[in-house]
């Protein structure tokens, strides 16, 4: 109850104070009752996150667990080959690891200078103005279907890139890892570019003022102090432009190829995790069989490694990250 209406039911009459304070209470009781009804909806979103990723979690181990009993480990981690559909099989993780790792590698040499350059424009160097109309439209880079960024380098890039190759002697065939991570590598542009450039925004104006005060030009300032002073809001832009890459499916599924080859060369063709799980699981294999199960050791893998990468991205954080 206000101050005012306090006061006011003060100087009322006994008979209507008291008819007032009965009227008050039911207010506020309903008024308390829509606060809960408020905080336990929020609390069950909040917690439907948790509860989802521990129903992932669980159905991924529980189904791996049984492609673990008839596939060793050892042989997962080492063998070299990843044939589960044929007639002798072999589960070796590592030809799909490699084609994973490399597509990925190729992504962020596209991606990480490219975005860094762009937060740092976007943050020192853009006019407000055009600030505003430059970022959301660079944004709008995430909101394109990847199946389109899939043809695109299968259409676009892959030959653009045989012509360029040809003319040093260097045959490229349609398939391979290059085309796949170069579009990997710009899709994921957006993502660095905008939580880099938060993060270069968030630093104080008057760390700026004293290095232009100190005689640093605005290039100087933006290397030595601004992007030092956010490297705990890069870095956590750069892990989740990996995880973004290493979890891309249909840009590798349509341009890098279904070959599970054990090579990191990136003018071959290749198959990562996740185009195995996508090639897999349409159906062709009987639910329960040792190569249906496969998906979710693969899946597991590849949770495991973007899981650990989400790890380092923390340490980076906690252990760069400055409070202002």
């Amino acid at each position: 109850m206000s101050t005012l209406d306090s006061s006011a039911i003060a100087t009322m009459p006994a008979s209507t104070r008291a008819g007032s304070l009965r009227s008050f209470v039911p207010r506020a009781r309903g008024r308390r009752v829509r606060e809960w009804i408020i905080e336990a909806f929020l609390f069950l979103a909040a917690i439907s996150s948790v509860i989802i990723t521990l129903g992932i979690v669980g159905i991924l181990l529980y189904e791996s667990f049984t492609f673990f009993r008839h596939v060793g480990l050892i042989d997962f981690l080492t063998d070299t080959q990843w044939t589960p559909l044929f007639e002798n099989p072999h589960y070796g993780i590592l030809p799909l690891l490699a084609g994973t790792v490399t597509v990925t590698l190729i992504a962020l040499v596209v991606a990480m200078p490219l975005g860094t350059i762009s937060a740092i424009w976007l943050s020192e160097y853009a006019p407000h103005k055009l600030r505003e109309v430059v970022k959301p439209t660079l944004e709008l880079l995430g909101a394109v279907p990847t199946v389109v960024y899939g043809y695109f380098a299968l259409m676009f890039v892959t030959p653009i890139l045989q012509w360029l190759l040809a003319k040093v002697g260097i045959e490229l065939p349609g398939f391979n890892m290059l085309s796949a991570g170069i579009v990997i590598g710009i899709m994921i542009i957006p993502y660095i570019s905008s939580l880099s450039e938060d993060a270069m925004h968030a630093v104080p104006m008057h760390m700026r003022e004293g290095s232009y005060a100190m005689g640093a030009t605005r290039m100087q300032t933006a290397l030595r102090v601004i992007v030092p002073a956010s490297f705990s809001g890069i870095s956590a832009a750069y892990i989740l432009g990996i995880s973004r890459a290493i979890g891309e499916t249909m840009v590798v599924a349509v341009a890098a190829g279904m070959q599970p080859n054990l090579t990191m060369n990136p003018k071959e063709p290749a198959q990562t995790i996740t185009a195995y799980i996508v090639a897999v699981s349409q159906g062709d294999l009987p639910h329960g069989s040792i190569g249906y199960q496969s998906i979710f050791a693969a899946g597991l893998t590849l949770m495991l490694m973007t899981l650990l990468f989400n790890i380092g991205g923390y340490i980076l954080r906690k252990r760069y990250r400055e409070a202002y």
